[in-house]
């Protein structure tokens, strides 16, 4: 019989509870043991690392849409891989996950992370050694390389989509713009998705330079005198400092164009997760357990042209723009971004959006 775990690290969206349950399930038809660790690589700091059984009660099937992570994700204050490494005890670090990996005895580990925890644990695959290792990409920004979907990202578009239609409502009553700021750190198709999706007048993102007069004049110039610009929290203007949507709307209100910021915050990483969602949760669960019945390890479920396989770590590593991890030292990950081919730029092109000066 063999013994899985399950382990969140990162970030929190929504659908990770569907994929642990998902996993769940398909392991127990199986006649695994299944474990979840608790707060990630924090709860396998602690001796004994803190685990909960699986068993069917402990996250029924009616829960399993909720956001957050039923393992949790870590305490802030908590050693973990970047304050290990502020603090000159990353060796020791690793040697504690080692150890707490060996004293649980398992076949196999399924770590449910962004491309930040992807990246570490290819970077230190040593860890691993002895039991199969099997990635799951869950992410609301859709930074991770070789995959086209990653499971939270539909529901905080959903969430995003849903927030700015609000706004709308708003901003027609009072003849008013509202610049809202997305999360998506240094990838911008988080805000590139939704505001598509709402028909906001401008999207920038870090991806694609844009020109304030530019976008000012495209502004004054629409048809209507109210609605959303989508700011991507990576977004930098040069001689400026602060937040991307308070820069934005300063040089709007210098111009006098009406203007509002907005910041719909943690509430894109929560809500019901979508069914698009649940569904991509089930697929990668399902493409992870038969990674391991095929004794594959050191693997990233992926979705590439409709279908769901692994891809080596190393090539998902590899594959992406490495960059140098600005919290932990000498380590670095893998970053996706919006390509400049990518269809969704013509399309916001040929709806009147400013996307920038590259279309």
């Amino acid at each position: 019989m063999k013994k899985i775990g399950i382990m969140t690290t990162g970030g929190d969206c929504s659908g990770l509870n569907t994929v642990i349950q998902r996993l769940y399930r398909g392991a127990s038809l199986r006649g695994w043991q299944v474990i979840g660790v608790l707060d990630g690589t924090d709860g396998l700091c602690e001796t004994p690392p803190r685990i909960i059984k699986f068993n069917d009660e402990t996250l029924p099937i009616e829960a399993a849409r909720l956001a957050g992570s039923f393992l949790h994700s870590g305490r802030v204050q908590a050693l973990n891989f970047e304050t290990a490494a502020k603090s000159g005890k990353i060796d020791r670090f690793n040697k504690q996950l080692r150890k707490s990996l060996l004293d649980l005895k398992l076949d196999a580990m399924v770590l449910i992370g962004g491309n930040g925890s992807l990246s570490l644990a290819w970077c230190n695959k040593e860890i691993y050694t002895g039991l199969q290792l099997v990635c799951i990409p869950k992410t609301i920004d859709m930074d991770i390389p070789l995959t086209d979907k990653t499971i939270g990202f539909n529901t905080a578009v959903q969430q995003l989509t849903s927030f700015c239609d609000q706004l709308m409502l708003t901003a027609r009553s009072h003849h008013r713009w509202f610049v809202t700021q997305t999360m998506g750190r240094e990838c911008g198709q988080l805000a590139l998705n939704a505001g598509i999706a709402i028909g906001a007048t401008a999207i920038l993102i870090p991806e694609i330079k844009f020109d304030v007069d530019a976008l000012i004049r495209h502004i004054k110039s629409a048809p209507t005198d109210y609605g959303i610009i989508l700011v991507s929290e990576g977004i930098s203007l040069r001689g400026h400092s602060g937040r991307p949507a308070d820069m934005i709307s300063r040089k709007l209100t210098a111009a006098g164009i009406v203007n509002r910021t907005a910041y719909p915050e943690h509430t894109q990483r929560v809500g019901d997760t979508t069914a698009a969602d649940r569904i991509l949760a089930a697929r990668m669960a399902d493409c992870a357990l038969h990674a391991i019945e095929n004794n594959e390890t050191y693997v990233m479920t992926a979705i590439k042209d409709c279908t769901c396989k692994t891809v080596s770590l190393q090539d998902f590593f590899e594959s992406g723009s490495i960059t140098a991890d600005p919290h932990i030292p000498d380590v670095k990950t893998s970053d996706a971004y919006v390509s400049p081919d990518d269809p969704l730029l013509d399309i916001a092109t040929d709806l009147g959006i400013y996307i920038g000066e590259s279309k």
